[in-house]
C-alpha cells in the first residue's frame, strides 16, 4: 500500500460535504494559509443533501446534476485545499493515517465529517424494497421510479391511483411525501398520469417529534391540504414486494415505499477504538474533539454534542454541522500553536420544513411561519448557501 509519509504534517478533513467544506476553508482562512490541508471524499461533487427531497425536480433530468450537486474541486482549488477522491476504508487513530484502500495518508490533525447513512434498524426487507434520499444516487433512483411508476398510472383500473408509502414521520419523511403529493407529474411524466396517493407512516414516535408545537400544527394542516394521509403510533415490523407490515398486525399495500426513518453513523466511524452516542456517532468534548484524541474533530451528523449546560443533544442538521464547523477549525487551528480552545455552543435559528412546491413550516425565534412565505425563506437560504459555495465563501449556515 503506497503512502505519502513525507506530508504528514498537515490537517486532513474527512468528508466534503456541508460540515467538511466548511471546516477545510475555515483552517485556511484561520490560519492565513500556513496549514496545509487535505479534503477527502469519496465523490467528486458536494451534494446539497437538504434539498434531495425535492424529488419532482430531480426527475426532470435536464435539471439534475448541477442544480443539486457542484464540483468539489472547482470549490477548494482557489483557497489552496487539495482534494483527493477516494473511498475511507479505515481511520487508525493510534498512527494517525487514513486508509483509502489504495494508499494510507498521514496526518498531524484530522476533522472527520462523513455525515451519516441510512439506518434499517434490522426490519427485514427495508432495505431491498424501499428507496432513499439521503445520497444524491438515492434520491436520483428514487425520482426515476417516480416518474415510471406516473407514466404507468394512465393504464391503472378506473379510480385507482398509485400509492407511495413514505416511512418516517420526522423532517425528511415529511418533506419527501409532500414533494410527491403535490409535484406536477402530469408535466414530469405524462399528460394524464394519474396524482398518487401518499401515506406517511410515523411509526411510534410523535409526527415530527422535537419540533415546536405550533410548527407541528401547521404542519398537519399542510400535509392534509396536500392530500398526504398520516399513519400515526405503530412501527413497520416487516416489508415485502408491495406490502409493509405494522407490529400492530396491520397490512399496508404500496407500489412504492420510500425510508426516512432513520440514520447512523459509517461504519468506519461505529469501529472507532472512542466513545459513541445513539447509531454510533462520535462522543466529543465541549471542544468537538474526540474524547481523549487530541488533535481530532468530529464535526457534523456523525457526532453527538450534548450541551453541557442543557443536556440537550445538538440535532443532526445542515445548521447545527455548519455551527459547529467554524468553532472546530478554529480549534484545530489553535492546537496547531498552543492556543487556548474555545467551547462549542448551539443556537439555533430557527426551523423551516418543506410541506410540498410552494409550501412550508418554520418556527423563527418565537414566531410560526408557513405556506408561500415559510417556503420562499428556504429557498432563498438554500439558493444563498449554494452560491456563496460557488464562489468560494464559507457559508454561513444552512
Amino acid at each position: 500500500m503506497a503512502s505519502d509519509g513525507d506530508r504528514a504534517d498537515r490537517a486532513v478533513v474527512l468528508g466534503a460535504g456541508y460540515a467538511g467544506l466548511r471546516v477545510a476553508h475555515e483552517i485556511r482562512r484561520l490560519s492565513r494559509g500556513s496549514i496545509p490541508v487535505l479534503l477527502i471524499d469519496r465523490s467528486p461533487v458536494h451534494v446539497l443533501r437538504t434539498e434531495l427531497y425535492e424529488v419532482g425536480a430531480i426527475a426532470q433530468a435536464e435539471r439534475t446534476r448541477r442544480r443539486f450537486t457542484l464540483p468539489i474541486d472547482e470549490l477548494v482549488r482557489r483557497d489552496g485545499i487539495e482534494f483527493r477522491q477516494g473511498a475511507v476504508e479505515g481511520i487508525d487513530l493510534d498512527g494517525r493515517s487514513i486508509d483509502l484502500g489504495t494508499e494510507r495518508v498521514p496526518y498531524r490533525s484530522l476533522a472527520i465529517c462523513l455525515g451519516n447513512v441510512v439506518a434499517f434498524y434490522g426490519i427485514e426487507g427495508a432495505e431491498t424494497f424501499t428507496f432513499q434520499v439521503y445520497r444524491y444516487s438515492g434520491a436520483v433512483r428514487l425520482a426515476e421510479a417516480l416518474r415510471e411508476l406516473e407514466a404507468g398510472s394512465v393504464g391503472l383500473p378506473p379510480g385507482r391511483r398509485p400509492r407511495v408509502l413514505v416511512i418516517g414521520g420526522g423532517s425528511t419523511g415529511t418533506e419527501v411525501a409532500a414533494e410527491i403529493a403535490t409535484a406536477d407529474w402530469r408535466t414530469i411524466a405524462d399528460p394524464m398520469a394519474r396524482p398518487p396517493e401518499v401515506l406517511l407512516v410515523c411509526g411510534a414516535l410523535p409526527f415530527l417529534a422535537g419540533l415546536p408545537e405550533s410548527l407541528v400544527r401547521h404542519a398537519r394542516r399542510q400535509l392534509y391540504d396536500a392530500g398526504v394521509v398520516l399513519h400515526e403510533g405503530v412501527n413497520v415490523r416487516k416489508l415485502t414486494a408491495g406490502r409493509a407490515f405494522l407490529e400492530d398486525g396491520v397490512e399496508l399495500p404500496f407500489d412504492l415505499a420510500v425510508w426516512a426513518a432513520g440514520i447512523q453513523a459509517p461504519p468506519v466511524v461505529r469501529a472507532l477504538p472512542v466513545p459513541h452516542g445513539r447509531g454510533g456517532r462520535l462522543k466529543v468534548t465541549e471542544h468537538l474533539e474526540l474524547v481523549g484524541r487530541p488533535g481530532v474533530f468530529g464535526v457534523g451528523d456523525v457526532v453527538e454534542f450534548e450541551d453541557p449546560k442543557t443536556h440537550m443533544v445538538v440535532p443532526s442538521t445542515a445548521q447545527a454541522a455548519l455551527a459547529e464547523a467554524p468553532v472546530a477549525a478554529a480549534n484545530l487551528v489553535a492546537g496547531w500553536s498552543g492556543r487556548p480552545m474555545r467551547p462549542f455552543q448551539y443556537r439555533e435559528r430557527g426551523v423551516v420544513v418543506a410541506l410540498g412546491v410552494g409550501r412550508a413550516a418554520g418556527r423563527l425565534s418565537r414566531v410560526t411561519i408557513w405556506g408561500s412565505p415559510a417556503r420562499l425563506l428556504k429557498s432563498l437560504v438554500q439558493r444563498e448557501y449554494a452560491s456563496a459555495t460557488e464562489k468560494g465563501r464559507p457559508p454561513t449556515g444552512l
